[in-house]
């Protein structure tokens, strides 16, 4: 009896003290200015060191936003089947993942800090899925690429969510309206991909930030923006119906990280197109951002 008594009270201890905690962290965890959310075309790695017109509208488009508290990604190129991660290092480190380009490529460091404690909170707000902390895990060219433009002095915190390529397409879409919360606490959720991503298809001649693609690529992408334009989340989840989507989307990959930039949004936020347009014939550049 004495025992049962002493492992109740210890219990009880032990859950007063995960309640202060709790009630400690919130408090800690103020509003700040509600951020929009962003899903990015990237493109070819080479883009973190061109000046193009793709490149020049990162960089306005930066100038733009408010300053996040921390960003977070959802890139096509931190793929997890079976389980969802989030990146809980303190400094990640820049991840050259490619192979083939030039030298300079390699030598970019993108020095951003990381933000554990807001990436364990973001891994709280999922019941999708158990979701795993990963303090290993570095910033891959979906996402630093595009951030060197945005934000080029990488003095924001960022972190990043693995994407479980096992899952449909509406997983992802539900875990992106689970992480909508973070936007209030300043927290700028970006997807990066390409709407339409066919690399075996690709017209090496074709010039960057082209206006036209292929037939099949262009009737693809204009589906994207007209059921972006009309709110359509519907049509955008069903996207495997559509025509031109399997020379478009041959794996979903790059297609995944719109839906949870399209979720993370107010389902009454409108859709801006920042940018649109093609490299190499088969890949979309279209930018969007939900929300002011």
């Amino acid at each position: 009896m004495i025992l049962r008594r002493r492992r109740f009270l210890s219990l009880l201890a032990a859950n007063l003290v995960a309640i202060v905690n709790c009630r400690a962290d919130a408090a800690d965890w103020t509003d700040a200015v509600e951020m929009p959310t962003l899903f990015i075309g990237h493109g070819s790695p080479m883009n973190a060191v061109r000046d193009t017109a793709f490149t020049r509208g990162l960089r306005a488009w930066g100038a733009s936003l408010p300053r996040p508290v921390a960003i977070l990604s959802v890139s096509a190129h931190w793929l997890t089947p079976g389980t969802t991660a989030v990146s809980t290092a303190a400094r990640p480190r820049t991840i050259h993942d490619f192979g083939g380009f030039p030298p300079e490529l390699y030598r970019i460091d993108y020095p951003a800090p990381g933000a554990p404690e807001v990436a364990r909170r973001a891994g709280v707000l999922v019941r999708e899925a158990q979701v795993l902390h990963d303090a290993a895990r570095g910033l891959d060219h979906g996402t630093w690429t595009v951030l060197r433009h945005l934000f080029p002095h990488a003095d924001i915190p960022v972190f990043q969510l693995s994407i479980d390529y096992g899952q449909p397409a509406s997983f992802h879409y539900r875990v992106g309206q689970e992480l909508r919360a973070l936007r209030r606490h300043g927290v700028l959720i970006l997807g990066s991909g390409n709407v339409v991503h066919n690399l075996r298809a690709t017209l090496r001649d074709a010039p960057d930030d082209a206006t036209a693609a292929t037939p099949w690529a262009n009737a693809f992408d204009e589906f994207v923006r007209a059921a972006l334009s009309d709110r359509d989340d519907r049509a955008l989840l069903g996207y495997e119906a559509r025509a031109g989507a399997a020379m478009s989307v041959p794996t979903p990959d790059h297609y995944y990280p719109l839906l949870y930039a399209l979720g993370a949004s107010d389902a009454t936020a409108t859709a801006k197109m920042v940018f649109a347009g093609f490299q190499a014939g088969t890949i979309s550049m279209r930018c969007v951002q939900f929300g002011a």
